[in-house]
């Protein structure tokens, strides 16, 4: 594939009219890339006022609805499904592209091993990050939790929001899986980490890449930096590794969260002490007492996921990929 045949796909979800204005913004961030895209992709997922509202107030973008199951899945299923571009990058509605974050992307994705390639999600906190916040859980307002490094760097799998990966991915493996990810406000996820794990089964000799400098702004609400939600989202992370083992099996879709909680979240812990200790910082502690109780909660949704039965409906509804065929190139 040659740089100049490269060209890419944005594929932006939505569900509820609060979010217009996060909307709006993130559409214009694509639209104003350094590198312009093929093709901008706004699915609205099952809101008939907001389609209506998106078909007249979004310029630049294409509007569909979502025509599968309800839910970002199925949302970006459809977007997926008419999509033109050799690559499909996602965007989540509630956040801003920096001016070169696809081409950053798309460079990434020149290497033919490259099957996909992701960057970093910045929290923007609508009101200041409470102190008891611990960065190792940003992946409970789905940021980026790891120290970003120099260069771009293999990963299993990159951020769902903040992607970019070859339409040979969907022709080869199929879409996301029906059953896992967000449904409306439901804190659930784990879509791209199940599709991501299943494209590597299929090319083992393939990778995806993290780039550091390729960057999102993820707009963070006040509600998401409750102690009650840290809950929920912790406890339905479990839950949703739950039912990414049972599609892809234990081993490939727990590799990294063995690294994570035996080496990040310990020295956390001890970063949370040492600063209530030695810099007199209180929230120190609490910070501290944060990841030992999201590592809690995450384990027992996990437990309660892994030993709940099952309907065979919900059953075969988790085991369920969607598979396309090669779809028409038109010109633009």
């Amino acid at each position: 594939m040659t740089e100049a045949t490269l060209d890419v796909s944005v594929v932006i979800c939505a569900y509820t009219e609060e979010r217009w204005q996060d909307l709006v913004a993130a559409v214009g961030s694509v639209v104003r890339q350094s590198r312009s895209p093929r093709e901008v992709i706004v699915v609205i997922d099952h809101n008939a006022a907001l389609y209506e509202r998106a078909c007249r107030g979004l310029s630049g973008a294409r509007v569909i609805e979502n025509e599968g199951r309800k839910g970002l899945s199925g949302a970006r299923n459809s977007g997926i499904a008419i999509a033109q571009g050799e690559l499909i990058a996602f965007l989540d509605d509630d956040a801003v592209a920096e001016p070169d974050w696809l081409e950053r992307l798309r460079v990434c994705c020149l290497d033919p091993q490259v099957l996909g390639a992701g960057g970093v999600v910045e929290p923007l906190w609508s009101e200041p990050q409470p102190a008891w916040f611990p960065r190792e859980f940003y992946w409970v307002v789905g940021c980026t939790y790891q120290k970003p490094c120099t260069v771009p760097s293999v990963v299993r799998n990159p951020y769902g929001g903040c992607t970019c990966m070859r339409r040979e991915v969907f022709e080869g493996v199929g879409g996301f899986t029906d059953g896992l990810g967000r449904v409306g406000s439901r804190p659930l996820g784990g879509e791209e980490t199940e599709l991501c794990i299943r494209a590597r089964q299929f090319w083992p000799e393939r990778v995806f890449l993290y780039d550091p400098q390729a960057r999102i702004h993820h707009r963070i609400p006040s509600k998401r930096g409750r102690w009650a939600y840290f809950c929920a989202r912790c406890f339905s992370e479990g839950l949703s590794k739950a039912a990414i083992a049972r599609c892809v099996g234990a081993r490939d879709s727990l590799a990294s969260e063995r690294a994570y909680i035996l080496h990040m979240l310990p020295a956390g812990v001890w970063r949370g002490m040492r600063d209530g200790l030695f810099h007199f910082d209180p929230a120190g502690f609490q910070r501290a007492g944060a990841i030992l109780a999201g590592l809690s909660i995450t384990v027992a949704g996990y437990l309660v996921g892994s030993f709940a039965h099952l309907s065979p409906m919900q059953e075969s509804s988790l085991n369920h990929t969607v598979r396309f065929a090669p779809l028409p190139r038109t010109s633009n």
